[in-house]
């Protein structure tokens, strides 16, 4: 067996390899993990890191203190053999799991929603415009230097405590980064597209419509993925302003307050999972915008590349997750309107004041399924007249 593809320098790695060695890194990880944490005496004593998997039942334990009267007592008392895998349990039957996901979820794509809403006219206007370039580059570069937890203050003054402050909080977070990186890739398409369409007798418009919109949206999809891991970063600092909910907020509260190190874990397991699947997401979004960026010819034919198994098989996931989720949101958005479930108005009651990112999201998705049906009648051809 040739074993010398594991050391090549930028070798290809095929899917099937990924995902074996995968596995194995995360196993080798994991038994570090149970060294380390466990028998009587561990390496590191389970109040910093907790024991990844215990049996999660209570055992009666014996407990020795100095009274008031300075006699040593002993006593049994009730201990919880604590570990990760227990403190999932505990999050969603004591500390409301699944709403403090909902809200999470919510103020972390509103804060998307409106940084790209602010961001991309802005960053357009910047890059694409002297007067404006010369205006506000300056700016926009110093501004990326500004420690965001330093202007907490100001947010919460303009803000207040509650949605507002999170999701504008977590906006101006990202659009810090990513419009530079807008205007960076406005600079970067290549003359010969635009000297083209100029040719061609486009104007101003069309050229920004058909060339610069396609190019800087097509680079732009990688750069949002990138900025998934910041937004879920700030997010802690958002959610523990005003204990509103959310996954920052319970971790704050799990770590600092109750001190469960177990919690913790947990629900960093948590944002790591998200994190996956947000990835996961916006790459099956980014190819079925973009599909001419994936379309790699074969080393050994003229054919284009196939994707393989496991690919194949997460869109299919995907694809049947969105249909299902169409589903489900279609149902609970008429029992929020007409009490066809008995006026549960789940939700109202997960989201809260976020509601509205669960439609934005759900009716832009809607109208993309939609829109290859609508075209045909909005763009119908003229037909000739015949004589």
């Amino acid at each position: 067996m040739d074993l010398s593809w594991m050391f090549k320098l930028r070798g290809p790695v095929t899917s099937q390899q990924r995902l074996i060695f995968g596995i194995v890194g995360f196993l080798i990880l994991l038994l570090i993990w149970i060294g380390l944490s466990s028998g009587e005496n561990p390496i590191i004593e389970n109040g910093i890191l907790p024991k990844p998997f215990s049996d999660c039942q209570t055992v009666m334990v014996d407990k020795t203190y100095v009274d008031q009267d300075g006699k040593t007592v002993t006593e049994q008392v009730s201990k919880r053999n604590n570990s990760v895998y227990c403190a999932f349990g505990d999050l969603y039957k004591d500390s409301g799991l699944f709403k403090n996901l909902c809200l999470s979820l919510g103020f972390n794509f509103g804060g998307y929603i409106k940084a790209l809403l602010w961001s991309l006219p802005f960053a357009f206007l910047i890059g694409l415009f002297p007067l404006f370039n010369a205006t506000f580059q300056s700016q926009i570069d110093a501004y990326r230097f500004i420690p965001l937890t330093a202007v907490t203050g100001i947010f919460v003054s303009s803000f207040g405590i509650g949605t507002p402050l999170k999701i504008n909080f977590l906006a101006f977070g990202i659009m810090i980064y990513l419009v530079p990186v807008i205007i960076q890739r406005i600079s970067e398409v290549q003359d010969v597209y635009v000297k083209t369409v100029y040719t061609l007798g486009a104007s101003k418009w069309q050229t920004i419509k058909s060339v610069y919109i396609p190019a800087v949206l097509s680079k732009l999809s990688d750069d949002v993925r990138v900025l998934t891991a910041i937004s879920w970063t700030y997010i802690i600092v958002a959610e523990g302003i005003g204990d509103q909910g959310g996954l920052g907020s319970l971790i704050y509260k799990s770590g600092k307050r109750m001190g469960r190190p177990d919690k913790v874990f947990a629900i960093l397991i948590i944002f790591i999972l998200i994190g996956l699947i947000q990835d996961r997401v916006f790459l099956y979004l980014d190819k079925k915008f973009f599909p001419h960026k994936y379309q790699v010819k074969d080393q050994y034919s003229s054919e284009l590349k196939k994707e393989g198994t496991f690919e194949l098989i997460i869109d299919y996931i995907l694809k049947a997750s969105v249909w299902i989720g169409l589903g489900i949101y279609v149902i609970l958005t008429l029992d929020e309107m007409f009490g066809v479930l008995g006026n549960i108005n789940l939700i109202s009651h997960l989201f809260e004041d976020t509601c509205w990112v669960v439609h934005t999201i759900f009716l832009s998705i809607i109208f993309f399924k939609t829109r290859k049906y609508i075209e045909p009648f909005l763009y119908k051809k003229p037909q000739p007249k015949t004589a």
